[in-house]
Parts: structure tokens; sequence; C-alpha cells
């Protein structure tokens, strides 16, 4: 946990080291009844509080995003209780402009600039079974295209381990570090309205390959996630938002939703959402 800590303060670091010449920082909540996980046959409902900062510097932008997931007891925190799991997943990324790096241009059709992606994740979660502790390092190139707001293609390299514990049988296991793996990731923020509401269609889709086999030498498949929201601007001046969300997730964590992690495997998630920005 010290070492996650001194992720989160680095990334806090990088942030404030490099003055933004732009900066919007948000807090979250989202909610959702039909959330899937692994192994579960059932439904979660979760409440799931965001604090997320985006910034743009010099020479690139910062993106930063910490969620405090909360389940209820379809997802207990421990063997026997009535309580629901608790997990905190920090993801940090920052992108170098080649253009402002440089100072030469990388514009042509379609294509607004050049990057290069760098960051990490890390999660903590407690509750009955998996009580995940990933941490994972990703790196690789992006293409910033040219829509309106924006919409960056990332194709990231990840090295990715954790040291799961289960309450039920009482074993865990040592920190396992999975085969590196490439990732193909789409982030996007695009303004629009209709009969002059303002709205944004925002989200990010991850497609993951294989990461080889797991911790118990089972055969891991490739994973596709999407996350997306239709956000209306309350307040007229981009501080108060709130929308529909819709999350899909085949194969959650590389298991594969047609052996034995089941529909669990496979989350079909409507949410609603609200931000307030500052």
């Amino acid at each position: 946990m010290k070492k996650k800590i001194t992720l989160v303060a680095l990334a806090f670091a990088a942030v404030g080291v490099q003055a933004a010449d732009w900066s919007d920082t948000s807090i979250s909540l989202r909610r959702g009844t039909n959330y899937a996980e692994p192994f579960n046959t059932d439904s979660v409902t979760k409440n799931i509080v965001g604090l997320t900062h985006v910034s743009g510097f010099k020479y690139g932008s910062n993106f930063f995003n910490a969620d405090l997931l909360l389940s209820n007891q379809k997802d207990p925190s421990a063997v026997g209780s009535k309580t629901g799991a608790h997990e905190v997943y920090v993801v940090y990324r920052n992108t170098l402009d080649f253009e402002k790096v440089s100072g030469k241009s990388f514009k042509t059709t379609g294509v607004r600039g050049l990057g290069f992606t760098s960051g990490f994740d890390f999660n903590t979660k407690t509750d009955a079974g998996y009580n995940s502790k990933k941490e994972m390092f990703a790196a690789g190139p992006t293409v910033m295209l040219d829509f309106p707001g924006f919409l960056n293609v990332s194709l990231l390299q990840l090295w990715e381990s954790n040291s799961p514990y289960s309450t039920y049988t009482s074993s865990g296991k040592e920190r396992y570090h999975y085969a590196p793996h490439p990732m193909l990731t789409a982030a996007w923020g695009i303004p629009f309205s209709v009969a002059s509401i303002p709205l944004s269609f925002e989200g990010f889709a991850n497609y993951i390959a294989s990461k080889g086999k797991d911790e118990f030498g089972s055969n891991t498949v490739a994973e596709t996630n999407i996350d997306m929201q239709v956000m209306y601007d309350v307040s007229g001046n981009k501080t108060f938002k709130v929308g529909a969300e819709y999350q899909y997730w085949k194969n959650k964590f590389g298991n594969d939703y047609t052996g034995a992690a089941g529909k669990g495997a496979f989350a079909k998630t409507p949410m609603i959402r609200a931000e307030y920005h500052f």
C-alpha cells in the first residue's frame, strides 16, 4: 500500500511540476444496478465516487483519475459478510505532444498531431474472493485525430502484475507478473447539441490482448472494455453536468465469460452520472 501511495504522490507531483496552461478538475458520482464480477452470477449494485484531473502543459497533457467503488452485499467484503466490497482504482497518463516538444508539425488529413503516452494503473480491493492488488505500467504512441473536442487513439504496451488473496481458501499469491501485452485504446470528448441543448459524448474504449497465463495457471483471453456517456451541461458553463453512462466489458480482466468465470465476466451496465467541475 505504501508503494501505491507513493505512485499517487508521484502522479500529483508530475502534474504540479509541469505548469498548467489549462486544467479541469471534477468530482463525479455514478450508480448502476447491473455491474458484474467474474465467478459471480449475481448482478451487483455499485456507487462510484470519482476524482478526475486533466491539464495541458508546455509539452503535452496529463490525465489522473481515482475511483472509490462501493458494492452492495452481492459482491461481499468478506466470506459471509452482509456488507459490500470496496475498491480504489487509480489511473495516471502523461502524453507528450511531438509538435510541442520538437516545434515540428505532424498534422495531416484527419490527424491533429502525434505523441507518446505513458503512465500506470493500480487498485486495491477488499472482497470475499480475489482481493485484487493490481499494478500496471503502460507506454506507447498516440495519434491525436482531428475531431471537434478530442479523439486520441493509442497503442500501449502493458506490464501488469497482481498479488491476490482469497478469504475463501485463506491462501494468497506472491506478486505474479503476466506476460507483457498490448492494448489498443481510444479516449474522446466530443461536444454536440440537440435542439440547442448542450451535450457531450465522452468515454474510452480498450481492446486488451491476452496476458498469457494467470497466477492460477489458466489461459487468459482478450478483453474489450467500452465506457461511454452522454452528458448534459445543466449549468451552461461546464460546471455541473448530468447524464447517462453505459459500460460494455467482455471477458473482464481477461477471464473467458464462456468458461468458469461465467456471465460475471461479461458486464453490460447502464448508469446515471453527475459531475461537478472546478
